[in-house]
């Protein structure tokens, strides 16, 4: 069987990336939590939320490493499996990188060390302030990289230049306050948050389940109850917004999550079950729920959201259309210098160097794209269709989960409020066995926003087939089968980390004295 370069650095993107997002929601949503519980500790003076802020701190120091450890490989891939993307766009996408590292990872790698090591040699409110730190450094983390993902799927700010062959920044601000990269970073975090309250919440059900370390098991989860509901119910109305985006930036994207194969009259229906059948572009056995879609997708009701069928109708015509552009391209590249070019193959690049990507679609099919035929042109139009059942059936497995979510976390909300926390075992056995749940809701997440950008790596300006490295399949393969095996090692080992630290439980962690004194010397009543 032939090797593709393409599908297989696609696949080892993908297999280290969805590694590396096993951690990344934890340390994300841990890193507040322990915010919160700290700031409680510093208001009260209890020693319960010191040992608290300890012990789930344990768990994020091991995630924290694990997870940074996963996330260096996945930056030198750009380099090594994406040449051709990181000379193409590296002005812009490379900028929020090393922001990222300068601005958010050295802060937050900076204050964790104080964290840990800090608790006897800082005052109260400077540990606090350290442990404020590292949990904004997360947070920040995690916006500069999604401010560089969503201009992947939104690509403002920039333009192409034909002298050089590059994208390249024209306003940084643009790129800075992409409403899709903004959504995508509350949409995120907030799953992180949803993911480390669900975290919080089972373990602690488990000690409760077992009698032990009962009093930080309750304060433990009526901190994760209240902030997880409310991070649940986040997770809704912004993906809401992340969906409203669609309809405007990445129409095809919300057309194949919906299998909506052709145009519905608005206010168009929310396919709630079926079975898309991309081959047939139709979808079986499917219910609907007018309306909710068009309300959804465009928040109206007289506003018609395109098919799949029609999109691939535009496409054929933007790939005619950038066909014209890089004939001018090559016009102009061929100028001996820049006064030199024609006047009608600048016009004719001004007008269609928007659907130049349009154009490198056909670089499946012939060297030139000039030369492309209609059949060529049609089969070019049709790679657009990213792979419905995937995107149909992980976005509705990922809202089945948030919804369950919201539901978990409003009943424990409850019962924390009416202090019965320990009175339904089946309740609290659900609890643990809804751990794992956040991680695959958040793993699906990144399925539907990056297969459904497919085929593009740069949503209409780059083809992921055009970005791949002059590499080996052979080569590839080995480095995909050399990485599944050092991250499933390491994913091991966390786990065996994290587990021994849940049942070894929090350690006795006595205030000194001076602080111990106000509650050990309060005269008895």
């Amino acid at each position: 069987m032939e090797l593709d370069v393409v599908a297989l650095s696609r696949l080892q993107f993908a297999l280290t990336a969805l590694y590396h997002f096993l951690f990344v929601p934890l340390t994300i949503g841990l890193s507040i939590l322990l915010a919160i519980m700290e700031t409680v500790y510093v208001m009260t003076g209890r020693v319960i939320w010191r040992q608290m802020t300890k012990f789930w701190g344990v768990l994020f120091g091991i995630n924290f490493a694990i997870g940074v450890s996963t996330g260096l490989v996945m930056e030198f891939q750009f380099g090594m499996n994406w040449s051709y993307y990181s000379h193409y766009v590296g002005d812009i996408f490379g900028a929020p990188l090393a922001i990222e590292g300068l601005m958010a990872f050295f802060l937050e790698a900076t204050f964790v060390g104080l964290f840990f090591f800090g608790w006897d040699k800082l005052s109260k409110l400077g540990h606090l302030a350290a442990t404020w730190a590292v949990a904004l450094g997360s947070n920040f983390s995690a916006l500069w990289i999604l401010i560089a993902n969503g201009w992947m799927q939104n690509p403002v700010g920039a333009s192409f230049n034909p002298q050089t062959m590059r994208m390249e920044v024209n306003d940084f601000f643009a790129v800075l306050f992409n409403p899709v990269a903004q959504a995508k970073f509350v949409h995120t975090v907030s799953a992180g948050y949803v993911t480390a309250s669900i975290f919080v919440l089972g373990v602690s059900a488990w000690y409760l389940l077992k009698g032990r370390h009962l009093e930080l098991a309750k304060r433990s989860m009526t901190v994760a109850a209240s902030f997880g509901l409310a991070a649940s119910l986040s997770v809704v109305v912004l993906g809401d917004e992340s969906g409203y985006l669609s309809t405007e930036h990445q129409k095809m994207k919300l057309a194949s999550i919906e299998a909506m194969w052709k145009t519905e009259p608005a206010p168009a229906a929310f396919t709630a079950f079926g079975f898309p059948d991309q081959a047939a572009r139709e979808t079986h056995y499917a219910v609907h729920i007018p309306w909710v879609m068009g309300l959804i997708g465009t928040r109206s009701l007289t506003t018609e959201i395109p098919g799949i069928e029609d999109l691939v109708k535009r496409a054929e015509g933007r790939i005619r259309n950038g066909v014209e552009a890089y004939d001018a391209l090559q016009t102009i590249r061929a100028s001996a210098a820049p006064g030199a070019i024609p006047a009608e193959a600048q016009a004719a690049f001004e007008a269609g160097g928007h659907d130049l990507g349009y154009a490198l679609l056909l670089k499946r099919y012939v060297d030139d794209p000039r030369q492309a035929t209609d059949e060529q042109i049609a089969k070019a139009a049709a790679d657009t269709i990213p792979h419905v059942p995937t995107l149909f059936w992980t976005f509705r497995i990922m809202v089945g989960l948030g919804i369950f979510f919201i539901a978990l976390t409003a009943t424990f909300f409850y019962l924390s409020a009416r202090h019965r926390l320990d009175r339904y075992p089946l309740l609290l056995k659900l609890a643990v066995v809804a751990i794992p749940l956040p991680w695959i809701a958040a793993e699906c997440g990144w399925i539907v926003a990056e297969v459904g950008r497919q085929p593009w790596i740069i949503e209409g300006v780059l083809p992921t087939a055009a970005a791949v490295s002059d590499l080996g399949a052979f080569t590839v393969l080995l480095t995909i089968l050399g990485f599944t095996a050092i991250y499933t090692v390491l994913f091991i080992v966390e786990m065996g980390l994290m587990l021994h630290a849940i049942k070894k439980g929090p350690a006795p962690d006595p205030e000194p004295q001076a602080e111990l004194a106000p509650y050990a010397l309060a005269p008895a009543e």
